[in-house]
């Protein structure tokens, strides 16, 4: 699940920026509610804690590969599967978003949600799964985790 979150969010990515150069096109309303935009995010989720020197960057960079071994570790030592898959999506969206900041400075997000003139994210495929991951993970702790114990 890691490998297929990391592929994905790569290819979308190079895809947009370089093929489709979405740089050039901006923006591109896809439906009423879904723009493609080029958004540079310094900081993590939601935009949070934004970065503005290689310092920073670099802090991000460490913490985000040391979440994702320890991550790996706890994917190779559960049984449980739904767990695993969420873990994958997270450590694949952050492994993801490290080859971004170490390539570009900063995580090239691109998928913004919006109702009218409100925006409410601006994101791109390994946010996504790292979201998703999020809810698996929660999903598993509280409603499958009574169930493997009772």
């Amino acid at each position: 699940m890691a490998l297929l979150t990391l592929v994905l969010d790569q290819a979308t990515k190079l895809y947009t920026l370089f093929v489709y150069e979405l740089p050039i096109r901006e923006p591109v309303a896809l439906n009423p509610f879904v723009n493609l935009i080029v958004v540079w995010n310094r900081g993590i989720s939601y935009g949070l804690f934004q970065q503005h020197t290689e310092l920073g960057r670099w802090i991000l960079i460490a913490v985000s590969v040391l979440a994702a071994a320890g991550l790996s570790v706890w994917i190779r030592r559960t049984t449980a599967k739904l767990l695993a898959a969420s873990l994958g999506l997270i450590v694949g969206g952050a492994v993801g978003n490290v080859i971004d900041r170490l390539a570009y400075g900063a995580v090239f997000d691109f998928i913004q949600l919006r109702i009218g003139d409100w925006s409410w994210y601006v994101f791109n495929v390994a946010d996504a799964a790292i979201v998703a991951g999020v809810a698996g993970l929660l999903y598993d702790s509280f409603v499958l985790e009574k169930r493997r114990k009772a």
